[in-house]
């Protein structure tokens, strides 16, 4: 096993986790409306919770959606109430205090994070397609251990970037000032994800 395919793994996820989606609008939205005491350990969940659907996909779970189509079915369904839920509360508590409003929107801390994470589950199939493709061989202890190490690390990584950098005192008041529009925009897009999740099921 070269070091190759972990560079290019990591790569790949650096991009996924920083593009548009609903863990990084709730990662980015937390910081910025609670400060990094709060939402650090949100985001620690998040990457914790992306992490565990490698290690579902390392050890078959993607498998077990294509065997089971009605399943995956199920569980989109499942993922896009949720959003929908979360948008829900972005939408109506835009004009309400910060501290309150956001507890109620993304549940506490760590545990919040990992459920935001695992009610999508999209990142199933992209970390069983990525596994397969980086590494078709993958068995044992050793190998399947440090392929769950790299991508815990990588999401780590960038979730704790993202909640502390955008958690500053500028920042902040910026936020403040825009706070309405912010939430109105962050449920609108997680509606739409939540849409793409049923047109797709």
């Amino acid at each position: 096993m070269t070091a190759e395919p972990f560079l290019v793994l990591v790569l790949v996820l650096t991009v996924a986790i920083l593009s548009p989606g609903p863990a990084i609008i709730a990662a980015t939205q937390m910081a910025l409306s609670q400060g990094r005491e709060k939402a650090w350990p949100f985001g620690l969940g998040l990457a914790f919770g992306a992490s565990l659907w490698c290690l579902f996909a390392l050890f078959g779970m993607a498998a077990v959606f294509k065997l089971y189509p009605a399943l995956l079915q199920a569980a989109k369904l499942g993922g896009a109430l949720y959003l929908i839920y979360m948008a829900w509360g972005l939408w109506h508590g835009a004009s309400a205090a910060l501290p309150a409003a956001a507890t109620r929107r993304f549940g506490n801390g760590f545990t919040g994070g990992v459920i935001l994470c695992l009610s999508n589950p999209k990142p199933a199939l992209f970390y069983s397609a990525l596994i397969l493709t980086l590494f078709p061989d993958a068995h044992g202890a050793g190998v399947i251990a440090a392929i769950y190490a790299t991508a815990l690390a990588t999401e780590l990584f960038w979730y704790s970037t993202v909640t502390l950098s955008m958690s500053t005192a500028v920042m902040r008041k910026r936020y403040l000032s825009a706070k309405f529009w912010i939430d109105r925009a962050a449920a609108v897009a997680l509606t739409a994800l939540a849409a793409l999740l049923v047109f797709e099921i």
